[in-house]
């Protein structure tokens, strides 16, 4: 069970930063990098036809060890990391016998992990907990997975007495910024159904996602110098603001949890003559999905109006939606993996993903697909962490649900 830790420590230091500006799959040249490396990894512990295609994408295979009929169960994590923070230079650090207290991560910035921030650090007093340095993320999300897939394989390669199925792998490209599944071969995969192993702490069992939409918008202004502006002058910032505030105020992440969706701001830059924004809508419900594009359309038009035609741009496009309609049908793998986590000794958390996974996509491209816990918290930022505990009980998990 080392391995895991082993693994997880050396895939960190390799950036696999995504990036949404670029058009190729994968849009960072680093994540084939990787990709290859992990193809040879596989071919050492035992996959021989373990392989990288011209996308990025890694599968492979372990046949089955048993005559007895098993379905055919898929394993599948991501390569990237987030582009919401630097992923270069990554210093994992491994605080040991955590005693639950303040982590200082940097020095130099004065830069702490508290439990009075995290409330969830104090489930782990006692154990190894690995963290970032405080300047980067670590890239639990989603090298964690991978580094659990592996080892869980690797074990049951090397104790052949557990009998399993035929066992498929993956591991994706571009999941972070939308594009995960876009060249994903459900037919050359096989598989009859997946696991993502892509969620968060020790005990996530996720089988709803949001339903999600981008929006780009582009606010059209007219500069002119100020002291002769006046019934001249468009300020395309202010009208973006506007804009902005006529969005429900109580429908942002930081005031929605559970399932209340929301309007996510991702970033806004302009001047006086020409204002870009870019939104994420998301919802579990898929009436209130509509609503909020609605909203957001109205918003839009309504300014035109006021403003003029043209004034305001705005492209929508949905991203995903809701995989638990495609896995309600088949509700008995998520209970098989709800018995496996109770089999090794970790309390099942049913709870809806509030963001999104590979999986959605892939359930509705008919590869049903729930999502189980890496055991990390915090992802995207500096302050990701991950208890190695969690790290191990995920690999046990996975070997059992192989081996059931």
């Amino acid at each position: 069970m080392e391995k895991v830790v082993e693994r997880f420590l050396k895939y960190v230091k390799l950036d696999t930063k995504a990036n949404p500006q670029s058009e190729t799959c994968p849009s960072t040249n680093n994540q084939y990098t990787f990709g290859e490396g992990l193809v040879e990894e596989l071919k050492d512990i035992g996959l021989i036809d373990a392989a990288i295609d011209e996308n990025g994408y890694v599968m492979a295979t372990l046949p089955a060890n048993t005559e007895e009929h098993k379905p055919i169960i898929g394993f599948i994590a991501h390569m990237d990391t987030s582009p919401d923070m630097s992923g270069e230079n990554v210093k994992p650090q491994l605080i040991e016998n955590y005693n639950g207290g303040d982590i200082l991560l940097n020095k130099d910035q004065n830069i702490t992990l508290s439990p009075s921030d995290f409330p969830d650090l104090s489930n782990y007093i006692g154990e190894t907990i690995i963290t970032t340095d405080g300047t980067t993320l670590l890239g639990a999300d989603n090298k964690a997975g991978i580094a659990e897939i592996i080892t869980a394989i690797e074990f049951l390669i090397q104790n052949p007495e557990l009998k399993h199925g035929t066992i498929k792998i993956a591991f994706t490209p571009d999941e972070e910024i939308g594009r995960g599944a876009d060249f994903f071969d459900v037919k050359k995969f096989g598989a009859q159904y997946g696991y993502t192993v892509d969620g968060g702490p020790i005990g996530e069992l996720e089988y709803e996602t949001f339903n999600a939409a981008g929006c780009k918008i582009k606010v059209q202004g007219r500069n002119v110098h100020p002291g002769s502006a006046k019934n001249k002058m468009i300020n395309s910032m202010l009208i973006a603001m506007e804009l902005n505030a006529s969005l429900p105020a109580n429908e942002r992440p930081e005031y929605t949890e559970n399932y209340e969706g929301f309007f996510h701001l991702v970033s806004i830059n302009g001047d006086v003559e020409e204002t870009s924004l870019e939104y994420i809508i998301r919802d579990h419900s898929r009436e209130l999905f509509e609503k909020k594009k609605k909203i957001i359309e109205e918003a839009v038009a309504f300014l035109n109006l006021k403003y003029g035609e043209g004034t305001i741009v705005l492209q929508l496009k949905d991203q995903y939606y809701n995989m638990k309609e495609k896995i309600v049908p088949f509700m008995e793998i998520v209970d098989k993996a709800g018995l496996a986590m109770e089999a090794v000794g970790v309390t099942p958390l049913i709870t809806p993903v509030r963001g999104g996974t590979d999986g959605a996509r892939l359930s509705y491209m008919g590869l049903p697909c729930p999502n189980i816990f890496t055991g990390g918290h915090n992802f995207h930022g500096k302050y990701e962490y991950i208890p190695v505990n969690s790290m191990k009980k995920a690999v046990e998990v996975i070997v059992k649900i192989a081996t059931e």
